[in-house]
């Protein structure tokens, strides 16, 4: 099992709860990060606290949740050595991990219904890093890092 850290603004609060009791009833320890209501937040230090949790290791994965995803994908990033991902489809979860290695998912809360947010969630756990040529582009990534 996992630990997993969120993060969410308050768009995203009532899919965060959910998600939050499903994979804790499924064994993974959780951090919650806030926002703790449906009440209008900034969101960016909720994701980026969620995104330093994976940085620091207290986390193995983090996800942000907002009404689209966007900026709190942007936040997560901001934090060095997360690469997180945007992702209301199954197939960029998949390619997320296998070829990316992300570290956070980022889920837009008003794109996708809690059914799909389910399996995306339960892909991007479950989905290994492919390793082989994408390492080598995960390393340039991080690389890019050091520059900045």
């Amino acid at each position: 099992m996992a630990t997993i850290a969120f993060g969410s603004d308050h768009a995203g609060f009532e899919l965060k709860a959910h998600l939050m009791a499903r994979l804790a009833a499924a064994g993974h320890e959780i951090i919650d990060h806030g926002t703790n209501s449906g009440e209008s937040v900034d969101y960016p230090e909720f994701c980026a606290a969620a995104a330093r949790s994976v940085r620091d290791g207290s986390a193995d994965i983090g996800i942000v949740l907002g009404g689209s995803g966007q900026g709190e994908q942007l936040a997560a990033n901001k934090v060095r050595g997360v690469r997180a991902a945007l992702c209301n489809c199954l197939y960029t979860a998949r390619m997320a991990r296998e070829h990316n290695n992300a570290n956070v998912l980022s889920i837009g809360a008003r794109v996708v219904g809690v059914g799909l947010a389910e399996e995306i969630v339960d892909l991007f756990l479950s989905t290994p890093f492919e390793g082989g040529r994408h390492a080598r582009r995960v390393d340039q990534i991080s690389a890019l890092e050091e520059e900045f």
